[in-house]
């Protein structure tokens, strides 16, 4: 799967959608939209059609008040239009030929998987004990539910979205896929989501505290030792 370098644009494509209805639900209910569609703003209102225009001020008449639609002027045939098509010639169509289907490479759970057992090895050692193999009980379940064919197509994108921002030390984009999908597949991922939360956090403190440790070894430049002074 290609990912965009920021990963902004297939993050727009994997969150913005319209999710179809609940089966319990009543026929005639709304749509329920998806985390991404909930966080963007509106575009700018247009005024509504049947909004009456004030009358002028000055005095000056008014045009009459029409409900139906504006006129529209039907312009005179054309004498090319008559003309039959030259002989030997094939007749232009507006109907173009069908473009060859996309076909979108699956998913795959190791691309997934592998990354998220990395990390976990990373932070052992400096995570507690209790809390690793927690998130690893939930990578389990990640795995079995996924290899048994119960986790859909979106989630697996999202998935592969949420690995990449976590190897590229993105934490706050890997953290909104992850609540994005406690909000719109909550009954897919809720079993093994809390890990992987889980392991984002670990994940990101262990980052802090090796840059920490990077700038404390690091001496700074043209550091003087006390009691010596450089020869003029």
């Amino acid at each position: 799967m290609t990912c965009c370098p920021a990963g902004g644009a297939e993050v727009e494509m994997a969150e913005l959608y319209v999710k179809p209805g609940n089966k319990e639900r009543g026929w005639n209910d709304p749509p329920q939209f998806s985390y991404g569609l909930q966080t963007q703003t509106g575009g700018p209102k247009r005024t509504p059609l049947t909004k009456r225009v004030a009358a002028p001020q000055d005095g000056s008449p008014r045009a009459p008040e029409t409900s139906g639609p504006p006129p529209v002027d039907h312009p005179p045939p054309s004498s090319k239009a008559s003309r039959p098509p030259p002989m030997g010639s094939c007749p232009a169509t507006g109907v173009e030929p069908p473009s060859s289907p996309v076909i979108e490479s699956e998913t795959l759970i190791e691309d997934v998987l592998r990354p998220l057992e990395q990390a976990l090895e990373d932070c052992r050692g400096h995570t507690k004990k209790q809390v690793c193999d927690d998130i690893s009980r939930r990578l389990v379940l990640l795995q079995e539910q996924w290899a048994g064919g119960k986790l859909s197509i979106p989630v697996k994108k999202r998935m592969a979205l949420l690995v990449q921002e976590l190897l590229h030390h993105r934490w706050d984009a890997a953290d909104d896929i992850h609540r994005s999908l406690m909000v719109d597949h909550v009954t897919e991922v809720s079993q093994w989501m809390v890990g992987v939360k889980r392991l984002i956090a670990e994940k990101r403190s262990l980052s802090s505290e090796e840059a920490k440790e990077e700038k404390s070894t690091v001496a700074p430049e043209n550091q003087t030792i006390p009691g010596f002074q450089q020869s003029s």
